[in-house]
């Protein structure tokens, strides 16, 4: 994540360049791939089921300025929440690793059908398997080897 002057909050560990990606995608496409998210999230049972129901559009619309923000600095979703703590606002749910394979799966789903551009495309997904990741709050299941 970046704030106006492009200083990484957390370090990507993946070459990600978000001039470029918000060059292809545009708002538009940000704004595509977080409606084609939603369609899919409000059929969800799993991580569909933490979203309150009188607030898709709000959902959809946070999650579309952040994205233009972290991608474009756009300044929207600074001015209307303040710094994103992601892992603070995320606390509330529990998200556990089927959760956040759930959430990847449905994103990489509505990607899929918006994002053309193979690099482009594998750059976001990247992206968004560090953030899902960085907001599992859930121990992992203890493995059973016997």
């Amino acid at each position: 994540m970046i704030f106006k002057d492009r200083t990484p909050i957390f370090k990507n560990k993946t070459s990600m360049n978000e001039e470029l990606i918000y060059a292809t995608l545009g708002e538009e496409g940000f704004t595509q791939l977080t409606s084609k998210f939603y369609e899919k999230m409000k059929e969800d049972k799993l991580v569909g089921l933490m979203y309150p129901d009188d607030d898709w559009e709000g959902s959809e619309e946070r999650l579309r300025d952040f994205l233009l923000f972290r991608f474009g600095a756009d300044q929207r979703y600074l001015t209307k929440r303040g710094h994103p703590r992601l892992r603070g606002r995320h606390m509330p749910f529990k998200i556990g690793i089927a959760e956040r394979d759930r959430w990847m799966k449905l994103m990489g789903e509505a990607a899929d059908e918006v994002i053309v551009d193979s690099a482009i495309h594998k750059s976001v997904m990247e992206f968004f398997a560090q953030v899902a990741d960085f907001m599992r709050n859930q121990p992992e299941a203890p493995c059973d080897h016997a």
